[in-house]
């Protein structure tokens, strides 16, 4: 499990989690837990922690895809095969460009995924 995990988290490309019911989000920040994977979507320090913070529990397998519990990660795909993916990266990307946004530094989002109980 630990390469697994390692090649998971160092993973710098743009992720997709696939829910259960089908349903996907981006994920632009990741940790371990000691219950699974700890993941932020875009736009979470606009639309809180509990609707844009998410606790995946279960073992995390696979070498890309990964999956843990009944949900799937893979690399993000490009306009062609995830169009409505695609465009949150480069939505979220342009949102980063801008010099005025108040997006907190590394530093921050570690020490709050730790409040989490993230393993950072």
């Amino acid at each position: 499990m630990d390469t697994q995990r390692n090649n998971l988290f160092s993973v710098t490309a743009p992720l997709s989690i696939k829910y259960p019911d089908g349903s996907k989000k981006l994920i632009i920040v990741k940790y371990p837990h000691s219950r699974g994977l700890l993941f932020f979507e875009p736009f979470w320090h606009i639309n809180g922690l509990t609707q844009s913070v998410h606790l995946i529990k279960g073992e995390i397998t696979g070498e890309g895809p990964w999956k843990i519990a009944d949900h799937v990660i893979t690399v993000t795909g490009c306009q062609g095969s995830d169009p409505d993916m695609a465009s949150l990266v480069t939505e979220w990307q342009a949102y980063l460009s801008v010099p005025e946004q108040q997006y907190p530094d590394e530093t921050q989002i570690r020490q709050l995924a730790a409040k989490l109980g993230a393993i950072t």
